[in-house]
């Protein structure tokens, strides 16, 4: 059996099928075409670009962006909330339901989004990288946007529901409250008083 095959059966016997025809969900071939395409801008074609350029004054673009990230997260807590842990799921141990039941689709549906602001994150570095903020640019940090949406993948793929999800919701959480620190912080050097709490946001990122 060759490797195609391998992988085909493994697909048709493990993925969800209502999932399948979601956007990105094909196969990982598109995302991992996303993924290379970032870490190749990040790493080589966008620090030369930049190289003799001034750093771009993206304040207002930023704004707008931690905005909407703060707006996604708080859609993304309430929606796992209402699909399962508000309701029925069990915090011991919860299976994920496969089925076509309205709450288990609408908790699919959740996991998608979830999936798709790890792929909007990836312009976190990006405004790094126009921003000249090179240093802020580690190995850690792409390892994390580059994981991030493969292991979004694979849910919404193979795990769309259950357990797993609590860890999504408590993610969210989490990125209401830093994208809100990275908006205030951006506002202008006046606003940095309102930021005594950046410690205990470093103890929750951890």
């Amino acid at each position: 059996m060759s490797f195609v095959d391998s992988y085909r059966k493994f697909m048709e016997r493990n993925s969800d099928p209502r999932t399948e025809n979601w956007w990105l969900m094909s196969g990982p071939g598109p995302l991992l075409t996303i993924l290379a395409s970032y870490i190749y801008f990040c790493t080589s074609v966008g620090p030369r670009y930049m190289r003799d350029r001034k750093p771009y004054d993206l304040k207002n673009t930023m704004i707008l962006y931690n905005v909407s990230q703060i707006l996604m997260s708080i859609y993304l807590v309430y929606e796992g909330m209402v699909s399962g842990w508000w309701n029925d799921y069990n915090f011991s141990c919860q299976p994920v339901d496969y089925s076509n039941n309205p709450k288990a689709h609408r908790m699919a549906a959740a996991v998608w989004w979830y999936f798709a602001a790890k792929i909007i994150e990836l312009l976190d570095t990006i405004f790094f990288v126009l921003r000249k903020k090179n240093r802020q640019i580690t190995f850690l940090h792409l390892y994390h946007h580059f994981m991030m949406p493969i292991c979004a993948w694979i849910g919404v793929k193979f795990l769309p529901g259950g357990h797993g999800t609590l860890l999504g919701v408590i993610n969210s959480f989490i990125h209401i409250i830093m994208y809100t620190y990275y908006l205030i912080s951006g506002l202008g050097p006046q606003y940095q008083k309102y930021l005594w709490w950046k410690k205990h946001l470093t103890t929750m990122q951890l």
